[in-house]
C-alpha cells in the first residue's frame, strides 16, 4: 500500500493541503470505535430483535470477514488511485452501512448491513498508516503513528464503556447511526485537502510476497487474530453471564483498550533492550496468563484481568508481529503488509464464527479455554519461527 510519491508538493511546487493530524487522529478514533461498538450490545441485540445471541454473535464475525477480504483489494486501490480517493470513499462507504445498519432488525439484511460496513472500515486505518508514511518523517512520523495508536485505542474504550449501555437505555441503532454521523462531519473536514498524488501504475510483484517464509508469517496472523481480536467479542457477553448489568461489563470489558495504552508505552522502554523474538515471547506470555485466567474462572475480577492482559499482548505481540511482517517481503512489503492484515481479520472472523455456537449455549469457560491452547501455539510457533528466519536473514 505504500507508494513512491509521498505527494505533499504539488506540480506548481507548492505545498498541498495534507491531511491535518487531528483529522487523521478523528478517523483512527471512529474507524476503531465502529469495529468495537458492536460486542458490548450482543445480548441487548438478541433481546430486542429477530435474532439469536449465535447470530448477534455472526454479525460481528461477518464485519471482521469482510474488512479482512478487503485489504488486499483496498492496497491496490490505494496505489493506482491514490490514498485520498480511497479514504474519501471508505468514509461514504462507512456511512451508508451505518446508516443501512439502523434500517433493519431482522438477521439477514443486518447482517449484510454489517459486512458491507466492515468491507468499507477496512480501508480507513491501513490508509491512515499509508498517509503518515507518505506524508511524515523521522520524530513526525513516529509521533503521528503513536497518536494514532492512542486515539485508535481511546476509541475501542469508548465503544467498550458506552455502546451497551447507549442500546440498553436508548436504542441500538443509534450506536450504528453514531459511525454514520461521524463519516459525515470527517467528509466535510476533508473538502479542502488535496488529492495526495500518490496513484501510479505497475503491477505488486506477488511471488516474493507468496516465499516460504512470508505464507508462514501470515499463518501466524491468522492464529493472532483469532485469539487477539475473535475472542475480545466474547468480554462483554460474559460478563453480563456473571450477573454483572451491560454499563459496568462495558467498564471492566474496556480495561483491552487500557491495556493497549499502557503496553504501547512500555513497548517504546522494551524495544531499546530486547530483540523482537523476545518482544514476542514476552507479549506471548502475557496472553497466555491472560486466557489461563479466564479459563480458570468467569469471575468479573478475572474477565477484567484478561481485558487488561489481552490489551497489553496486543502492544507487545502485535506490533512485533506487524515489524515482522513488513521485513519479511521487502520487494514486495506493500502486498505483504496487506495480505499479513488479510490473514489477521480473516483469523478473527473465523476463530468468532466457530465459537458463535458456544457463545449461544452460554460456554464462555471453554471459549477462553480454547483461547488459551491457541496461544500457546501461536506463542511457540511465532518465537521459533522468527528465530529461524532470524538465524537467515541477519
Amino acid at each position: 500500500m505504500m507508494a513512491h510519491a509521498s505527494g505533499s508538493v504539488g506540480e506548481s511546487g507548492k505545498p498541498r493541503a495534507r491531511v491535518p493530524d487531528s483529522v487523521l487522529r478523528s478517523i483512527g478514533f471512529l474507524s476503531f470505535f465502529d469495529r468495537f461498538a458492536t460486542p458490548p450490545m450482543l445480548v441487548v441485540l438478541a433481546e430486542r430483535t429477530e435474532m439469536s445471541l449465535g447470530q448477534a454473535v455472526q454479525l460481528v464475525a461477518a464485519y471482521a470477514l469482510l474488512y479482512a477480504v478487503g485489504q488486499p483489494v483496498w492496497g491496490f486501490f490505494s496505489d493506482r488511485f491514490g490514498r485520498m480517493a480511497v479514504l474519501r470513499t471508505a468514509l461514504v462507504g462507512v456511512l451508508v452501512g451505518a446508516l443501512a445498519s439502523t434500517l433493519f432488525s431482522a438477521y439477514l439484511p443486518l447482517l449484510l448491513a454489517r459486512a458491507f460496513t466492515g468491507l468499507m472500515a477496512g480501508a480507513l486505518y491501513p490508509t491512515l498508516l499509508t498517509i503518515l508514511g507518505d506524508t511524515r518523517t523521522g520524530i513526525e512520523r513516529a509521533r503521528g503513528l503513536s497518536d494514532l495508536q492512542i486515539y485508535s485505542s481511546l476509541g475501542t474504550t469508548i465503544a467498550t464503556l458506552a455502546a451497551g449501555t447507549l442500546a440498553a437505555v436508548l436504542d441500538w441503532r443509534l450506536v450504528f447511526a453514531l459511525p454514520a454521523l461521524g463519516c459525515l462531519v470527517l467528509l466535510i473536514w476533508l473538502r479542502g485537502v488535496a488529492g495526495d498524488g500518490s496513484a501510479h501504475r505497475g503491477g505488486a510483484n506477488f511471488r516474493l510476497a507468496f516465499s516460504g517464509s512470508a505464507l508462514g508469517v501470515y499463518g501466524l496472523a491468522a492464529l493472532e487474530g483469532a485469539v487477539l481480536m475473535g475472542i475480545l467479542t466474547y468480554f462483554v457477553p460474559a460478563l453480563q453471564n456473571a450477573g454483572i448489568g451491560v454499563t459496568l461489563a462495558g467498564v471492566l470489558a474496556a480495561g483491552y483498550g487500557i491495556g493497549v495504552i499502557l503496553g504501547a508505552r512500555l513497548m517504546r522502554r522494551l524495544v531499546r533492550h530486547f530483540t523482537r523474538t523476545r518482544l514476542m515471547a514476552l507479549g506471548g506470555l502475557v496472553l497466555v496468563v491472560a486466557y489461563l485466567t479466564s479459563s480458570l474462572s468467569q469471575l468479573p475480577a478475572a474477565l477484567t484481568a484478561t481485558a487488561l492482559l489481552v490489551g497489553a499482548s496486543n502492544a507487545i505481540l502485535h506490533s512485533s508481529m506487524q515489524g515482522w511482517a513488513t521485513d519479511v517481503a521487502p520487494q514486495a512489503r506493500a502486498t505483504s503488509v496487506s495480505l499479513f492484515a488479510f490473514s489477521l481479520f480473516l483469523g478473527s472472523s473465523v476463530g468468532t464464527f466457530l465459537t458463535a455456537g458456544l457463545a449461544d449455549e452460554r460456554r464462555y469457560g471453554t471459549i477462553f479455554s480454547l483461547g488459551l491452547i491457541v496461544s500457546i501455539v501461536l506463542v511457540a510457533a511465532a518465537c521459533w519461527g522468527h528465530a529461524v528466519w532470524k538465524r537467515k536473514h541477519p
